[in-house]
This record gives structure tokens, sequence and C-alpha cells, in this order.
């Protein structure tokens, strides 16, 4: 059986996926949250559902070196598993097989 994807799994493994590999952590994903969904995110509400991502193999951390910038401090990276990839193609193959089901009549009203 396949894993379904819940919405904001789905957005956050795109998200990490269309990210820089060394800007994919969670405060950076919440500013592309909001970039391109309109709407905001918590930094440990998306760190949740990263975390369980990466439970379920879809998403693989590391910690980053020390950071000047960031005060000496370390952040956690998060990069997409071959698994995750498959999983975001799976989803986008299903969203697309339902609209493939919507008569292009409908969208000229």
């Amino acid at each position: 059986m396949q894993y379904q994807l819940g919405s904001l799994e789905e957005t956050a493994l795109l998200l990490v996926a269309s990210a820089d590999p060394n800007e994919a952590y969670a405060y950076a994903m919440t500013l592309q949250y909001e970039k391109h969904l309109g709407s905001s995110i918590s930094i440990s509400a998306l760190h949740t559902v990263m975390k369980r991502l990466e439970k379920k193999g879809f998403l693989k951390s590391e910690m980053s070196g020390p950071s000047e910038k960031r005060g000496g401090r370390r952040k956690r990276v998060f990069r997409l598993t071959n698994a995750g990839l498959e999983a975001i193609r799976v989803a986008r193959e299903t969203r697309m097989s339902l609209w493939d089901l919507i008569p292009q009549l409908r969208f000229s009203l």
C-alpha cells in the first residue's frame, strides 16, 4: 500500500525539493511557504511535519556547520530521499489524473 500524503506533507516535500540544498531548513521553508501560498505557518508546525516525513523516510536531515550569520548556531537542513521524490511524483500523477477527468467545457463558463 502506498502512503497518501497530507496536504501539508506534500507542500513540505515540494518546498524541500525546490530549495537550494543549503537553504532547506525550517525558517527558510516558512518564508517560501508564505511567498508561494500567501499564508503563514509557524516554524514549529513546519518543523514537526518535516520531522514526521523524516521518520517515514521521505526526508533526511543533518546539522549544518556553525554560521557567523547565526551567531555560531547550527541549523537542521533537510533533503529529499528517493522515497520522498517518488511520493511527490505519485501525488502529482494522482492530481493530474483527477484534473484530466474534468471536461474542458466546464472551464469555458
